[in-house]
């Protein structure tokens, strides 16, 4: 059994300065929960590419899914629910070749996930429904050697999963939610030695239709941009051969704290890294990291108004890895 109680209970009556211990806890404001929940999935999907042309490729696929989901609540008063649906979810896809080192895509896709939990009122929620599209364009050149991946999406979803404005510890679903934003990633080998890797995504995420919160709302703990660098260095010869070292960064900006019409936000934050490794041969990598750096203070989430978590302090960690 879990026992929920509220930031507005009373205090204990303990004077720090002159104690008195063993005394009765405060009430509990909140209705303590005794329940069991089952959710059950069953999904078959198939999916194939068709070469059109020469440079044209079509892209087909279907999921069939169905979940049945037991509630049940050992509460005096409350009621216990099943609930079951199904669900056919198509993807299409079509990719171009310009040329032989830059191709263009287009997507777009259903998708449906059955939700967890219960609400405030007693019921279960409605499956999370959706619908993206996405174009974008892929490029290699120097021989492979860099790659170049740009995207720009747009996300659709309704029946999504937030903080019950009303009671923290709870969800509601939201009526249709939305995000759009533009991906960009980097990978290169700028010399034999020298690998880069770099990304920055822009996010535009909020409620767009709701009985409860405002259109315009910003969805929890999706910062707008983000961006990360690492650089990586390999020596090739001599007697360090095998030795790499590396080093890089990750942005992420402000993030709302919860979806509600009131709401906080969590700083942005920079963090960095550093890494080494070593190949022993073909088979054994040993492997060096050290984290956060700079020890730096940042919240990487939060759980609506009830906690924010804290990101990992400065971490050394070591490994070996061994491949066949």
């Amino acid at each position: 059994m879990i026992q929920r109680s509220s930031g507005a209970v009373s205090a204990y009556p303990i004077d720090i300065f002159n104690p008195v211990y063993g005394q009765a806890r405060p009430a509990l404001t909140r209705t303590t929960t005794h329940d069991k929940e089952n959710l059950k999935t069953w999904a078959a999907f198939v999916q194939d590419q068709v070469a059109l042309t020469e440079r044209l490729k079509l892209l087909g696929g279907v999921r069939l899914e169905r979940f049945e989901h037991d509630y049940d609540s050992f509460l005096p008063g409350t009621s216990s629910w099943t609930a079951s649906d199904n669900a056919v979810t198509p993807r299409l896809g079509l990719s171009y070749d310009l040329t032989d080192d830059l191709a263009v895509y287009a997507t777009t896709a259903r998708s449906f996930k059955p939700n967890s939990g219960a609400s405030r009122l007693g019921g279960g929620f409605k499956p999370e429904e959706g619908k993206s599209y996405e174009v974008g364009t892929k490029w290699e050149a120097l021989d492979g050697q860099l790659s170049v991946d740009t995207a720009i999406y747009q996300i659709e979803k309704r029946n999504v999963l937030t903080t019950d404005p009303l009671d923290s510890t709870l969800s509601v679903a939201a009526g249709e939610v939305r995000s759009r934003g533009l991906d960009l990633n980097v990978v290169g080998n700028l010399t034999p030695e020298w690998r880069v890797m770099g990304s920055y995504a822009y996010v535009d995420a909020e409620v767009t239709k709701d009985n409860t919160l405002r259109s315009g709302t910003r969805l929890m703990n999706i910062p707008e941009q983000t961006f990360s660098l690492l650089n990586v260095y390999e020596f090739q010869d001599g007697a360090l051969r095998g030795l790499g070292l590396g080093g890089g960064g990750r942005y992420v900006d402000q993030r709302a704290g919860r979806t509600a019409n009131t709401s906080f936000s969590m700083d942005s934050y920079t963090v960095f890294d550093l890494l080494a490794y070593y190949k022993v041969n073909p088979h054994v990598k040993l492997n060096l990291d050290l984290k956060n750096v700079f020890d730096t203070d940042y919240e990487e989430g939060s759980f609506g108004n009830v906690y924010a978590y804290p990101g990992a302090p400065r971490t050394v960690q070591v490994g070996i890895a061994y491949t066949l």
